[in-house]
């Protein structure tokens, strides 16, 4: 796996290159949060860390391959990198979004290892989640760059949005995948 150019790397570049390294070492991860939605949009929206659910933990193993790649740990669960702008986080289990831990994440292989990334769908839901509760109304645009760049399940995002207790998200979404800004 090719080193990214970190003073410039894009979420996308930084989560393949680390997730790779992480898979090849037996460590699988899911990518999650709002990187999920700087990689969809094509780097429109950045979110400037990466958060990765721990799939399999190795303990030790995990600052071990960071510190491999370059990344150190200053505090917790934050690794940085002296170069790079991004960031990366690393949480337990189990992966959900809201009251949904049933969540199968989109696979995607890169140069023989599989790494784990949240569906459009599960994206557009995530980032939903954080305007409902958070009143975030930076995460309904970050769901509306996804939505308008990729088929997603409506039913199953609108059916969330009325079970979180929030069916006015899904109106809002809707309106502002229609609308043009």
């Amino acid at each position: 796996m090719k080193e990214p150019y970190w003073e410039t790397a894009t979420e996308d570049q930084v989560w393949k290159y680390v997730g790779w390294h992480l898979s090849r070492n037996g460590i699988e991860t899911i990518l999650v949060g709002g990187a999920v939605a700087a990689i969809y949009s094509d780097g429109i929206y950045k979110s400037g860390d990466l958060d990765f659910v721990l799939k399999t933990y190795i303990e030790g193993k995990l600052t071990e391959i960071m510190a491999s790649i370059g990344f150190q740990r200053p505090t917790g669960r934050h690794y940085v990198h002296p170069q790079c702008k991004i960031f990366v986080e690393f949480m337990h289990g189990p992966v959900g979004i809201g009251e949904d831990v049933e969540i199968k994440p989109d696979i995607k292989t890169i140069e023989g290892q599989k790494l784990y990334i949240y569906s459009p769908t599960d994206c557009i839901r995530d980032r939903l989640a954080s305007y409902i509760h958070f009143k975030a109304r930076e995460c309904l645009d970050q769901a509306a760059l996804v939505a308008k760049r990729f088929p997603f399940n409506q039913k199953k995002v609108k059916d969330w949005c009325a079970s979180e207790g929030a069916p006015h998200a899904f109106e809002d979404l809707m309106k502002k995948i229609k609308s043009r800004s």
